[in-house]
């Protein structure tokens, strides 16, 4: 008992000062982590960088330092660290290859924040899916629909894909068709058209609005309006329109 006893004591005579060196090292790496994380968060967010992009980075950092600590810990304690390193590296390796297809989606989720094809809040068209978007996520990008439905497109659709953005400029023009028959007077329903259109408020006079016929068919005189209005008013202006136009024509409809 007492060799086992002399044995032990040599033993953490030994191996203490390791073990007081490695939670020193443990404690100050992860204090100096977590300061080294909050100033580069502070340094991105001062230049005005997408804060989902800021704090996806200010993570990595984070994690990195730890890890980096973390094999700087079992070093000091005499573990042999290279195989260990090897390790972590085939394993990062066989996670990229059974990732790929989400690697896409986050290099897409990068390019967005970085290049701002569109911004919270705006409205924009995208695989064949228009409405609102509410968030800009690492993998994926969150928009609501105008019938209130959520819809998740991968990132790597929206940085490949064609992307249509209703909000990116302040003012859009609206074009759409009202049809007539061929009984109403052309030259007098022009005319009138045009009266509706400078009297509504929400039309912008410059660029001015344009209507002309567009074409006739056997049954129908076609008229092409196009209106200059912002954003947030082009279908009410459109509305108001083809509702004050229904008494000069027979038939009316639209085509935007």
């Amino acid at each position: 008992m007492n060799f086992y006893l002399e044995a032990f004591k040599k033993l953490l005579f030994d191996i203490s000062p390791k073990i007081i060196t490695a939670l020193i090292i443990l404690f100050v790496g992860l204090w100096v982590t977590s300061i080294i994380t909050r100033a580069f968060k502070k340094i991105m967010l001062s230049r005005k960088i997408e804060l989902t992009l800021t704090n996806f980075l200010g993570n990595l950092v984070f994690w990195s330092l730890r890890v980096i600590v973390f094999i700087a810990v079992v070093s000091k304690l005499g573990v042999e660290t290279s195989s260990f390193v090897a390790i972590l590296g085939a394993a990062g390796l066989a996670i990229g290859l059974s990732l790929q297809g989400s690697l896409s989606n986050f290099a897409g989720g990068i390019l967005i924040i970085l290049f701002k094809p569109f911004k919270l809040g705006d409205k924009i068209e995208v695989q064949g899916e228009t409405g609102k978007v509410e968030e800009i996520q690492i993998f994926s990008t969150k928009i609501t629909t105008g019938n209130n439905q959520t819809v998740y497109i991968p990132n790597g659709l929206l940085s490949n894909g064609k992307i249509k953005n209703f909000s990116q400029l302040p003012t859009q023009r609206t074009d759409f068709e009202i049809i007539s028959n061929h009984s109403s007077d052309v030259t007098e329903l022009k005319n009138n058209l045009l009266a509706i259109v400078q009297n509504q408020p929400l039309v912008m006079k410059d660029p001015k609005p344009e209507i002309y016929i567009s074409h006739f068919t056997d049954n129908s005189v076609n008229f092409m309006v196009k209106i200059w209005t912002e954003n947030a008013h082009a279908t009410e202006a459109k509305s108001d329109i083809l509702e004050k136009s229904r008494k000069y024509v027979t038939l009316v409809t639209s085509q935007s």
